[in-house]
């Protein structure tokens, strides 16, 4: 029986090792393949891309009751998923700043002549004899495309981060396993070895 759990417990070490440096080659490539990813799409924060710069924009324009962000990314390629969430954190603030601090679906639907839109199909610009969508509400379709991306950058990052940690704390679980089964293994062998009527001093095995 203590043999069968010594060996149990050194597959157990092995199974444990294998699955901690899948783990981490899988996320450690995950990680990478994010970063080069983003570096293709080659993107540079623009100057404005910094807590101050950004905070006087946004009082220029009239920006109310609105989450400035607080990281930096003016002048640096996003390469990272934490710079590409910061990038698009200042993507919503440019956005507020074109459409008048609304979102999209507090515009009207449509354009007019005046530039202030409307959600009557019957005051709006024709074309066609077809209302005119309002073009600046367009620009939230493409920023939520472009943030979504970005954003999901970062959610892929940082699973492979948990990935790694993952992976380190199965390669522990399973050294300490191995340790463990190879130490009992020693000590059953170095123990007094009983025969029949004697005992005899343990025979220690090199």
């Amino acid at each position: 029986m203590r043999k069968t759990f010594e060996i149990g417990g050194l597959i157990a070490a092995v199974v444990l090792m294998g699955f901690g440096i899948g783990a981490l080659v899988m996320s450690i490539n995950g990680r990478n393949t994010v970063s080069h990813e983003i570096s293709l799409q080659q993107i540079t924060g623009t100057p404005d891309m910094t807590p101050a710069a950004i905070k006087g924009e946004a009082a220029k324009a009239g920006l109310t009751n609105v989450d400035l962000p607080t990281c930096t990314v003016a002048n640096q390629p996003v390469d990272s998923g934490s710079r590409a969430r910061c990038f698009a954190q200042y993507m919503r603030i440019h956005t507020l700043e074109a459409t008048g601090g609304l979102t999209y679906s507090q515009m009207p639907r449509f354009a007019t002549a005046d530039g202030k839109g409307t959600n009557d199909a019957t005051a709006a610009l024709t074309k066609n004899g077809q209302p005119v969508d309002n073009p600046v509400r367009d620009l939230w379709v493409t920023e939520t495309a472009l943030t979504t991306a970005l954003d999901t950058s970062y959610l892929a990052q940082q699973i492979a981060l948990f990935g790694i940690v993952v992976g380190v704390a199965l390669l522990l679980s399973g050294i300490g396993f191995g340790v463990l089964a190879l130490g009992g293994a020693l000590r059953s062998r170095e123990a007094m070895v009983h025969l029949p009527g004697k005992a005899v001093k343990a025979i220690p095995v090199d």
